[in-house]
């Protein structure tokens, strides 16, 4: 797994090599001292995971990702705790509070491999897969989803065309159908296979959204776009895929 560490500070910088030496299928392909210099190592590089600090001179680790059209893996790596849900807001990996321990940054890797192992698979099987389930009439046409709304973790049954978007959420995806949210435990790459895609469109790396439920496109910052759906309901929509939902939708 390639991997750049972008971090200010010199002894941060080293500590973090000494830890990741230690961790078996780790390539270190370099380290960045600013966010500018971490976007030039990015596009030169293409790392497969970011090391990534948040307050750095020049631009920050929040800027950094906004700069990216597809940018790598990402864990934060930082000493202040107050940027943890912005964090998960761009999809951040993980999230590690300095001093972490050789355990807690194992852990982190880890879970880092199999994201991208998992990318890896399903963009080799994706094309034959939805052609294979298109011939077969496979997609699926209704979703088993857990409603712990009760207090009780119930099983319904919903019509994948009441879907109004999905995300990731930690181990799980959220369902978002109208104003309910309900949970499965599978990964979003799994059920996308599952899905007629001439409904639903991948917006960015933790999110599907119903083609159908798509009011408006609004452009946003840094030649960024966002995707309001006819719920209120607002969902990122990353460059790459920007281009291709141009070319869908003809806009």
């Amino acid at each position: 797994m390639r991997t750049l560490i972008v971090d200010d500070e010199r002894l941060a910088r080293e500590r973090l090599k000494r830890l990741l030496s230690e961790i078996g299928g780790v390539e270190l392909v370099g380290e960045a001292e600013s966010g500018a210099q971490a976007l030039e190592m990015i596009a030169e590089l293409r790392p497969d995971l970011a090391l990534l600090d948040i307050q750095m001179p020049t631009l920050d680790g929040f800027q950094v990702i906004e700069a990216l059209d597809e940018p790598p893996l990402i864990i934060f790596v930082t000493a202040y705790d107050e940027y943890a849900i912005r964090a998960f807001d761009v999809h951040a990996l993980d999230y590690l509070l300095k001093p972490f321990s050789q355990e807690r940054l194992e852990r982190s890797i880890r879970r880092a491999r199999e994201e991208l192992a998992e990318d890896r698979d399903f963009a080799g099987r994706l094309t034959p897969l939805l052609e294979s389930l298109a011939d077969q009439g496979q997609y699926a046409a209704r979703l088993a989803v857990h409603d712990r709304r009760s207090g009780r973790d119930r099983i319904r049954v919903v019509d994948v065309r009441e879907v109004d978007w999905i995300e990731t959420a930690g181990d799980e995806l959220c369902v978002h159908v109208d104003d309910e949210v309900y949970t499965v435990r599978r990964t979003l790459s799994d059920l996308e296979t599952r899905l007629d895609p001439a409904y639903f469109f991948r917006a960015h790396r933790a999110a599907l959204v119903n083609l159908d439920r798509i009011q408006e496109i609004i452009p946003w910052f840094k030649g960024g776009h966002r995707l309001r759906l006819t719920t209120g309901a607002e969902v990122d929509l990353s460059r790459r895929r920007a281009r291709e939902l141009r070319q869908l939708l003809r806009w």
